[in-house]
């Protein structure tokens, strides 16, 4: 991975809104927008937000479903960024 992807993951992981969709998208293997903000009890724009700054740093996938957007994790994505935090204490243990 690039050091720009890897800031752009870190920073986007670095909010507990963003890890708590994180969370849920994981647990239910998909989710609708609408249901992110039913669960953040947040206003739209600022789920939106969240939402965005998780796609631009590669870890959700939108997908289109007629005029709704539901959202899953990038499961390639995440496995390099993991690996490269593997990478960071191997051999120090």
């Amino acid at each position: 991975m690039k050091p720009k992807e890897i800031e752009r993951i870190s920073k986007a992981l670095g909010d507990p809104h963003r890890l708590r969709i994180m969370q849920e998208v994981k647990r239910l293997e998909w989710m609708p927008c609408a249901q992110i903000c039913d669960m953040l009890d947040l206003a739209q724009p600022s789920v939106s937000h969240h939402i965005k700054q998780l796609v631009d740093a590669g870890l959700l996938i939108p997908e289109k479903e007629g005029r709704n957007i539901k959202y899953s994790i990038d499961k390639e994505v995440f496995g390099h960024y993991i690996t490269f935090l593997n990478s960071l204490v191997e051999n120090n243990i």
